[in-house]
């Protein structure tokens, strides 16, 4: 996952550029965040991807944003395509969210992606078979924010696949970090 490179945004004038980045950056990687595999689909074109920013940002209708770096292959299909899922892994699978860092390898005829078998949600969009649980949606509206798109979209299917008990992936499982 790749960080910017550079000072970005303003720094305070009694700071030292660098070190207020790096404690900048430090302060942001300690917010909470889960991770994610987002599934994404374009036609017959498939992909997973490892993501961390994602939350739900409304009730009526039940409504979840994801942030994608614009000059990803996700990206592409989510524009494309007008769809996305979302999949919780389980703590206990951490390593499998290493495998979608990049495009991934599609095999529509043993239905798998790098390897891991998957299933079409009601949008297409793909859902991993090893996901505790996941949602499905719509996009409906998408949003410009630097190198970065935000793309909203209306949950229209959830489902746990696993105990509802068991511990989701987040990025403090990991040595992973993103953003800041």
């Amino acid at each position: 996952m790749p960080v910017s490179q550079g000072i970005v945004g303003p720094v305070p004038p009694d700071q030292d550029p660098e070190e207020y980045d790096k404690l900048r950056r430090r302060v942001l990687w300690k917010m909470p965040s889960g991770l994610y595999v987002l599934g994404s689909r374009a036609g017959e074109r498939r992909n997973g991807m490892t993501v961390n920013w994602v939350t739900q940002v409304s009730f009526d209708p039940k409504l979840v944003a994801v942030s994608v770096e614009e000059h990803a292959f996700t990206h592409e299909l989510l524009v494309e395509g007008g769809v996305f899922s979302v999949n919780l892994i389980s703590v206990e699978d951490r390593a499998v969210v290493r495998k979608f860092t990049k495009p991934v390898e599609v095999d529509l005829t043993a239905h798998t992606l790098n390897g891991f078998g998957f299933r079409d949600g009601v949008t297409g969009a793909p859902v991993l078979d090893l996901a505790v649980a996941w949602i499905d949606c719509e996009i409906r509206q998408q949003v410009e924010l630097g190198g970065h798109s935000l793309f909203v979209g209306e949950v229209v299917d959830a489902r746990f696949q696993a105990d509802e008990e068991t511990p989701v992936l987040s990025m403090g499982d990991t040595r992973m970090n993103y953003g800041g």
